[in-house]
């Protein structure tokens, strides 16, 4: 017979789907008000019935030296996360990390995760992932994608309690990839590699990459900073070869006012242009005048 790691007992308590061609009741009718009132008592007598399944159970593995302990799972630590398709809760217990309302069911043993990675974290993100890496570095990793930002924070304090190492990276990785190295590597959890040089131990090569990439990120920064500095020394030096060109053009204005100055104190103004006139003008009527008298005393001679 085939072996089976996780076994689930389990019965519904309402009717997994509703039929919306019923005709619509109002919130204050009464058999609604029974309905769902029978519906809480047959939800509480199933409570107490699989509990006491539960102890029943317990007894009977008990007596065959077969010890079996049932896990309740916490849903004050539960967080949304996508393990397979649609986006379910999923809820610590002591021993697993579980989804058992959604098929198909999510079931991750702890004893058997030995370190945990979370990707795309990053400031600007809404949601991040968090991969599983077993133990047994020959399993596949079990990733649980697009869980929400603000979760982060309890799932590490969680993982702390269960003294499970964590890791976060901006980026995404190939873990196909990444288990074959793993697996390569005869000194992994070494500090030192085969040549003696020192080496992140571990899984710190996953945080290692991680601030490698940010600090990448941050020589970028400083790379605009540069920039934005340059560009600010080009502004202030445009600046100032403004301001010295508007002194040049200052200083030529000045020039051409000057000149103006000199050339309205050296012209004359109406007064002497009208005197100087008048006085041309008797000049030219004395000259016409001895003409005249020179003539006519040429022809008393003759």
């Amino acid at each position: 017979k085939k072996k089976t790691n996780d076994v689930q007992f389990f019965t519904e308590v309402v009717d997994a789907s509703v039929a919306l061609d019923a005709a619509r009741r109002s919130v204050y009718d009464p058999d609604e008000l029974d309905e769902e009132q029978r519906e809480r008592a047959l939800r509480k007598k199933l409570n107490e019935l699989f509990k006491d399944f539960c102890k029943r159970l317990e007894k009977a593995a008990r007596t065959n030296d077969t010890p079996i302990e049932f896990d309740i799972p916490y849903r004050d630590l539960g967080f949304h996360g996508v393990p397979h398709r649609e986006m379910v809760l999923l809820q610590p217990t002591v021993h697993c990390l579980v989804n058992l309302t959604e098929t198909p069911f999510f079931v991750l043993v702890l004893d058997d995760v030995e370190h945990v990675h979370f990707e795309r974290c990053t400031l600007r993100a809404k949601n991040f992932d968090a991969i599983f890496i077993k133990k047994d570095h020959d399993l596949p990793t079990m990733a649980v994608n697009a869980i929400p930002m603000q979760e982060l924070d309890a799932i590490q304090d969680w993982l702390t309690d269960m003294n499970i190492t964590y890791t976060a990276g901006p980026a995404s990785l190939t873990w196909n990839t990444v288990m074959q190295a793993v697996r390569a590597d005869t000194t992994f959890y070494d500090s030192t590699d085969e040549d003696g040089e020192a080496k992140p131990a571990g899984w710190q090569f996953l945080q290692a990459d991680a601030e490698d990439q940010a600090d990448d990120d941050g020589g970028d920064d400083e790379d605009e900073d540069y920039d934005e500095e340059d560009a600010e020394e080009d502004e202030d030096e445009s600046d100032d070869s403004d301001e010295d060109f508007d002194e040049d053009d200052d200083d030529d204005d000045d020039d051409d006012d000057d000149d103006d100055e000199e050339d309205e104190e050296d012209a004359m103004d109406w007064d002497e242009m009208e005197e100087q006139a008048e006085a041309e003008d008797r000049a030219k009527r004395k000259g016409e005048r001895s003409e005249e008298f020179g003539s006519s005393k040429k022809i008393a001679r003759r």
